[in-house]
């Protein structure tokens, strides 16, 4: 595509040099620059582009665009392309060579600390059994229709993230559902996307090792909503206590859910069974396969933005009806000995409490809960004693361990983990550094009518030690040790 073209969706760029210049590829990584390359400098939360420009030109780069114009402008034998937002303009670019897959699709986008893999995957699923070609970009796997695509990150890479639009139009979705994490908006990755929805699930603390406050994680969510063009929707959580402010200046047309006030889309729990939950939704009883008022928010939210999409509250209801959870969010495994064990994917205070409050609203009382828990390495340590305290407040049981310690030592999180509980919590703790010890530990200690909850990796078959991972299925695991405890019996 020659280049002249290409900028043409940039914002009032100044320009050096001859714009005829024909381009073969877009690279924000001068390692991957070429002949023929457009180089985008991009200024990352820990390298700046804008050094690797001599490499990207020695390596044959045709084109550069950049933040900060090199001294030497005059003297390169290439167009530069100044902007005021590199990362916003690599977005605009790659949307542009992709030829605008983004605005072939109808694309909604999920924020929110918790609750976005689980929303996104269910809508997803909801619009492939109603008989769409869809995509999802999710924490779990990227899909192309029924495509699986693995996935590294919440939000990918705007390369990846155009490529993988222009691969779902090409196979001929009609809808795409994606995961839109703090990290990428506030780092201008979902730039050059073309959202017909937006909605918010809820804000609490996380990721603050990268935001600093939570007014800035905020700012971020808010980021998006504030972004939104007037032909979308904008669907906000009523209950929580940042869903209003996420409407305070979008144009998108402002839709809201709530279990506790009138709402657009409001719902109501009857019963809650490990099996499922009987509620109403806009005073429609449906009975639904997932526990838990979280998830009930989680339900109310894919119920919303496919009604404001279009489709059919009634079939809508019946397809909710069918859906299970998603991969290891309060995936369930029983025991024959009459325990339960629970893998949850929670990793924050109020994803943790939530799934607790969940067991507890379905326990009533009649039986113990033991929890296994741990923090992952080199990430937000302030939430380390929150967790242990939430943790403790709702088990009857606890066992902290380790979760992906990454490049910290395990025991050294757990420490940060302890100072959160009081002594007469300690009485009822165990500190047991090896995860599957850990887990071994809690099926021998359960009896009939207990639910033990493992939470922190859900989905993940992995646990990352010293940059190496190592393969650890908590699903496999459990089963495992419930089928050899079994065993021993017979």
């Amino acid at each position: 595509m020659e280049l002249q073209k290409l900028i043409q969706v940039l914002d009032a760029p100044k320009i050096y040099g001859d714009t005829s210049v024909e381009i073969k590829n877009i690279q924000s990584d001068s390692r991957q620059v070429e002949a023929g390359s457009l180089f985008v400098a991009v200024c990352g939360t820990t390298v700046d582009g804008h050094a690797y420009i001599p490499n990207a030109l020695e390596k044959g780069a045709v084109a550069i665009v950049c933040e900060k114009v090199p001294g030497n402008v005059e003297t390169l034998d290439c167009p530069v392309i100044a902007v005021k937002n590199s990362a916003e303009a690599l977005g605009l670019l790659l949307s542009q060579w992709y030829d605008n897959p983004s605005h072939k699709l109808t694309l909604v986008g999920v924020t929110g600390t918790n609750g976005k893999t689980t929303i996104a995957t269910l809508l997803y699923n909801m619009f492939r059994k109603m008989g769409y070609k869809v995509g999802l970009l999710s924490t779990v796997c990227n899909y192309v229709d029924d495509e699986a695509i693995p996935t590294d990150h919440t939000t990918p890479d705007p390369h990846t993230l155009h490529a993988l639009m222009a691969q779902m139009v090409e196979a001929g979705c009609e809808y795409a559902f994606m995961e839109v994490s703090s990290h990428s908006i506030a780092q201008d990755r979902i730039s050059g996307l073309d959202f017909d929805g937006g909605i918010f699930t809820n804000l609490t603390r996380d990721h603050l090792d990268y935001h600093k406050t939570v007014e800035n994680y905020l700012k971020a969510k808010k980021k998006f909503f504030d972004d939104l063009p007037a032909k979308a929707f904008a669907l906000t959580n009523l209950d929580d206590k940042s869903g209003m402010v996420m409407l305070q200046n979008t144009a998108a047309k402002k839709q809201t859910y709530s279990l506790r006030e009138l709402a657009d889309f409001k719902g109501k729990i009857i019963e809650s069974h490990f099996e499922g939950t009987e509620m109403q939704i806009n005073n429609r009883d449906v009975y639904v396969q997932f526990v838990g008022r979280f998830n009930a928010y989680n339900l109310l939210a894919v119920y919303g933005a496919a009604v404001l999409l279009g489709k059919d509250p009634e079939e809508v209801l019946r397809i909710l009806s069918s859906l299970h959870s998603v991969a290891g969010r309060f995936e369930t495994i029983r025991s024959p000995k009459g325990y339960t064990a629970i893998v949850d994917y929670a990793h924050t205070p109020d994803a943790l409490t939530n799934v607790l409050n969940g067991i507890h609203e379905v326990l009533d009382g009649r039986g113990r809960v033991i929890t296994v828990v741990g923090c992952g390495g080199n990430r937000d340590k302030g939430k380390r004693p929150l967790m242990a305290k939430e943790a403790s407040k709702l088990s009857d049981q606890l066992i902290l361990t380790s979760d992906n310690p990454r490049f910290e030592e395990p025991n050294a999180i757990i420490q940060d983990m302890v100072v959160g509980l009081a002594l007469d919590d300690m009485e009822h703790t165990l500190c047991i550094t090896d995860r599957e010890q850990a887990i071994r530990t809690a099926v021998a200690i359960a009896k009939k009518g207990d639910v033990i909850l493992v939470a922190g990796k859900g989905h993940e078959d992995y646990q990352e030690i010293k940059g190496v991972k190592h393969h650890m299925d908590e699903r496999e695991l459990i089963a495992d040790i419930i089928r050899e405890n079994t065993d021993l019996k017979l």
